[in-house]
């Protein structure tokens, strides 16, 4: 008996590691990259489920890594992780994470070619932050929005003709996810109010980005403008509390939010280009994603 509880708390611990919360947000990533190509979901589903495969593992594998690169560092600041508790070994944690890259990009190259070079540059990207990106002030949140961006563009990929019209795009996820970034690196032991400050203006720069982009796709503005609406409440309201009173909790309010909410960024986008539907089934992975986030963590 002890001994199928010892293994079962080591697969948690293991699952721990990937996220699985987050998993869900790079789903909401790459349907919307799917609604920006206007590819029809039901009468091709099977590339579709290729690309959720492939961002699952390139994801997973990328927050992995990020354990296993942190792993000194969390002895001291988070010891109850599942690799400085003992709970998941480096040696363990390294191998999930090699074989979740690899069927992120194997899973990727079953849609394109396209696919495969986009999904090896987010593998590679997750790597360069994990090891190095993270502890730079400017390059760090650039790095982790390059991967997010990326993300949306496997999305798209899955009509490689829509790449060249649509690559812009990726800005609005590298910036969001570049304010969430710089904003965490309080998490632990609080943060400054000029980082938050830098972190809310971006955040505000997304949220205007995707107020024209309604504007620019009039079909649909009317539609966008609740999921702008709950964005807007869900990440502004946390963001300057930060930045009143940038104490490790606030600012790990702020980062939780924040990530959750890719979900309803990803949701806004659809519904910019594929209509009102389309954008509800994107927001519907909201509850999902909190409730997984109830008992795995986010950040």
């Amino acid at each position: 008996m002890n001994v199928a509880i010892l293994n079962t708390n080591r697969l948690w611990a293991y699952l721990q590691l990937t996220r699985p919360a987050n998993i869900i947000t790079a789903w909401a990533d790459v349907l919307a990259g799917i609604a920006v190509a206007g590819f029809a979901v039901l009468a091709n589903p099977v590339p579709v489920v290729w690309l959720l495969l492939a961002t699952t593992g390139l994801y997973g594998g990328g927050v992995v890594f990020n354990d296993v690169f942190d792993a000194e560092l969390d002895a001291k600041e988070r010891p109850e992780r599942p690799i400085p508790s003992g709970r998941a070994t480096f040696r363990g944690a390294t191998v999930l994470g090699s074989v979740l890259l690899s069927l992120g990009v194997f899973a990727a190259a079953q849609v394109s070619v396209w696919s495969m070079a986009i999904a090896f540059c987010i593998a590679a990207a997750a790597l360069l932050y994990d090891a190095y990106g993270k502890h730079h002030p400017f390059f760090g949140p650039l790095n982790m929005g390059i991967c997010r961006g990326a993300n949306l563009l496997l999305g798209v990929s899955i009509l490689p003709s829509m790449l060249g019209e649509s690559w812009y795009l990726a800005l609005i996820p590298i910036t969001y996810i570049a304010a969430i970034t710089a904003i965490s690196r309080g998490e632990v032991h609080g943060g400054e109010r000029s980082t938050g400050i830098i972190a809310l203006v971006l955040m505000g720069a997304v949220i205007t980005g995707l107020l024209g982009l309604s504007w620019l796709n009039k079909s649909y503005l009317i539609a966008v403008l609740p999921f702008v609406i709950l964005l807007s409440g869900r990440v502004l309201l946390p963001f300057m509390q930060a930045v009143r009173q940038p104490s490790a909790e606030n600012i790990r309010t702020a980062v939780r939010s924040g990530v959750l909410s890719l979900i309803v960024l990803d949701a806004t986008l659809s519904c910019s280009f594929a209509g009102l539907s389309y954008g509800i089934i994107v927001l519907i992975l909201l509850p999902l994603s909190m409730t997984l986030a109830r008992l795995f963590a986010v950040t």
